[in-house]
């Protein structure tokens, strides 16, 4: 029995429970057991918890043998390269951001100074550029419990990735769906990255048929912008790439905190991990690094 490793919220769950189920319909027995991480037992922000809170329980248990496989969002894992664990990355979820507004609400339609709830840096410092009048709030916690606020009344809109949406079964409470050049989602956003030990070639062989070639390829082209840019999975960077024919599209943004600036740039080639490295280096010339290391304000 192949032991599953996975965080113990409904999104998460799922998502595990779609890799358990490829594992078993291909004749392996699997079952998912819960791994309780530091981000679970803390409501701060992520960029104060750390980069890679949600995923460092679910690896150690990996590593000393407590489960078999575990499964991350990908875009939740640091990117320096872990040599204990082989990953493969399944069909890509829509990597989008989506809107839940009040009242059927889309973007445009939210009213001055509207309360928009986000943690994530790189969502606040879009939010801002577009909309300099919404009054953006902090936001924590499990899909259900952001999506509360909103049928509460104590926001008007929160931006949550359109993935965890769809996987989580509430794809239809979704208002709007923002296209990636209005607003960029996060690099390898709506990707799961499903790990083994390096080492363990039994399970290596039963999760590598899950893997996806076209979904690794972009998901690691957008995690090495992050990666040369020397950014966390918190920092004001997107990225969405897209591939045709073997071909990569890239386009990655780095935003200013406060929403006063950005840089945007888009090249193709064939080598994901060389793209995601020129497409980091043209933003770093034209200025990337004091871009965001300006100041939020407020």
């Amino acid at each position: 029995m192949l032991r599953i490793g996975t965080r113990g919220s409904h999104l998460a769950t799922t998502q595990s429970g779609h890799v358990r189920d490829a594992i078993t319909a291909a004749g392996h027995e699997a079952e998912l057991q819960i791994v309780t991480t530091p981000g679970d037992l803390s409501q701060a922000p992520v960029e104060r918890i750390g980069v890679g809170v949600f995923t460092s329980a679910l690896r150690d248990a990996l590593f000393d043998g407590t489960v078999d496989i575990a499964v991350h969002s990908f875009k939740d894992l640091p990117t320096a390269p872990e040599p204990r664990a082989h990953l493969i990355v399944p069909a890509r979820e829509d990597n989008r951001e989506a809107l839940i507004a009040r009242d059927g609400m889309r973007f445009d339609d939210l009213p001055h100074g509207a309360r928009v709830g986000t943690s994530a840096p790189r969502r606040v410092s879009q939010l801002r550029a577009l909309r300099p009048d919404l009054d953006i709030r902090p936001l924590r916690g499990n899909i259900e419990t952001r999506m509360g606020y909103v049928e509460k009344g104590d926001l008007d809109a929160i931006i949550l990735a359109f993935a965890g949406l769809s996987r989580g079964g509430y794809a239809e409470r979704a208002t709007e769906v923002f296209a990636p050049e209005v607003l960029m989602p996060a690099p390898a956003q709506g990707a799961l990255a499903v790990e083994c030990c390096s080492d363990d070639e039994a399970t290596r062989a039963v999760i590598d048929p899950l893997c996806c070639a076209n979904s690794y390829a972009c998901a690691a082209a957008e995690r090495r912008v992050l990666a040369t840019l020397e950014a966390g999975c918190t920092a004001p960077v997107a990225a969405y790439a897209t591939i045709d024919a073997g071909s990569i599209t890239l386009t990655a943004g780095v935003y200013a905190l406060d929403g006063s600036g950005q840089l945007v740039e888009t090249q193709r080639g064939t080598d994901a991990d060389s793209l995601g490295v020129e497409v980091a280096e043209a933003l770093l010339e034209r200025g990337a690094a004091e871009l965001m290391r300006e100041p939020a304000e407020g």
